[in-house]
Order: structure tokens, then C-alpha cells, then sequence
């Protein structure tokens, strides 16, 4: 683990994986809750948590870097279910990649336990990790200039879903018409980070 100063007031703290940045982020968000740490803002990444506001960073730093990093506790989060017809102009190519049929990878996609790692991108677009290394793909080359919105795609070991129109380049396997993010909501995003996600598959 390293602490970056970030500012006079804000640490960046990189780890090597994906899930030590989750457990990373679990236990800064206890830490805040029980009034143990005082921090503004704790944003995740996939290898790094940003932490803005801190009254003493340098001092942070320290304790951080020589602490154990804990394993994520367990939530108990009710898990969102967004449902989604697996209609993807991507969702040969990912057969391909996979070696499977289309109707398989949609099987394979649905079985997933996914959680949110982290957000970014673009409002309420969260970054789902939960399927196997091996199932991990591509982003396209040249990212088509408008993908719709509800598009869910798949890019290296991450899915996602599209909030809103706009470009990209992650392999496009279904869609949803579920609503991502929303003015009118309280929070606006439908995913936040640590947030459990499942898809179920709808017919076209």
C-alpha cells in the first residue's frame, strides 16, 4: 500500500488489486462512521481510494502504510436487480471470445454475483466486477461515437451499464431499461460502491 499526497488536504492511496481497493474502501467508510477518521470524501477507484478533506494527511499516511489492510466485511446490502434482454450487438463476438454460444454467455452473465467496485465514467455508470478472469474481453479498438443508453457491455474484467447515450467501447451484450440515474431519485444513482448487483434475464 502507498499514500500520494494529494494538495494540502487529500491523500491517494494505491493498492495492487482490485479487491484490496474495495476492503480498502469498506474499512475507511467504518472507520468515518464510528468518528475515527475525519475525511470529507472517500472515492473509490480500481486500484486506488481518493481521500479528500483529512485535517492531518501526512499523519494518515503513516498509519495507514503500516497497517494490515482487513478483508472486506460481508454486507448486507440488498442486492439490485436490473433486468435485461440479452440482445447485444457485442453478443456473438463475446461468444467467440468465451468459446460458447450466445445463449450461454447470457447464462453465464445472469449466474454472476457481481458488486459494484467503483464509479466514474459518466453519472450513475458503475464498474460491476464478479465474473471469472477468464471471461474477462476487449474493448473495441474504435469506440463507436454513440452507444444507447441501458447498453449493458462488458470490458476487461468489468460489466457495466450505460447511464445515458453516449460514445464507448465496451463489448455491448444486452440491454435494459432500467434507470441508472435520476434527478428526481434520493440518491439519483442507482449504484453506489459496494452496491450487489444481479441481472435477470428478460425475453426480447
Amino acid at each position: 500500500m502507498r499514500a500520494l499526497p494529494v494538495g494540502d488536504r487529500a491523500l491517494l492511496v494505491e493498492v495492487s488489486t482490485d479487491e484490496e481497493a474495495q476492503a480498502l474502501h469498506a474499512d475507511l467508510l467504518r472507520r468515518r462512521a464510528e468518528g475515527s477518521l475525519s475525511v470529507r470524501e472517500i472515492v473509490p477507484a480500481a486500484r486506488t481510494v481518493l481521500l479528500d478533506g483529512l485535517d492531518d494527511p501526512a499523519g494518515l499516511a503513516a498509519r495507514l502504510t503500516t497497517s494490515k489492510l482487513p478483508p472486506a466485511p460481508a454486507r448486507a446490502q440488498e442486492v439490485v436487480e436490473i433486468r435485461v434482454r440479452y440482445d447485444g450487438p457485442d453478443l456473438a463476438a463475446v461468444a467467440g471470445h468465451w468459446d460458447v454460444s450466445p445463449q450461454e454467455v447470457a447464462r453465464i452473465h445472469a449466474a454472476a454475483e457481481f458488486r459494484v467496485a467503483f464509479c466514474g465514467f459518466a453519472p450513475g455508470f458503475g464498474y460491476l466486477t464478479g465474473l471469472p478472469a477468464r471471461y474477462g474481453v476487449p474493448r473495441h479498438a474504435t469506440p463507436r461515437t454513440t452507444v444507447p443508453a441501458g447498453s449493458v457491455g462488458l470490458a476487461g474484467p468489468y460489466t457495466g451499464v450505460y447511464p445515458r447515450s453516449s460514445p464507448g467501447g465496451w463489448q455491448l451484450i444486452g440491454t435494459t431499461d432500467a434507470v441508472l440515474w435520476d434527478h428526481a431519485r434520493v440518491p439519483a444513482a442507482l449504484l453506489s460502491p459496494g452496491t450487489p448487483v444481479r441481472f435477470v434475464p428478460v425475453e426480447s
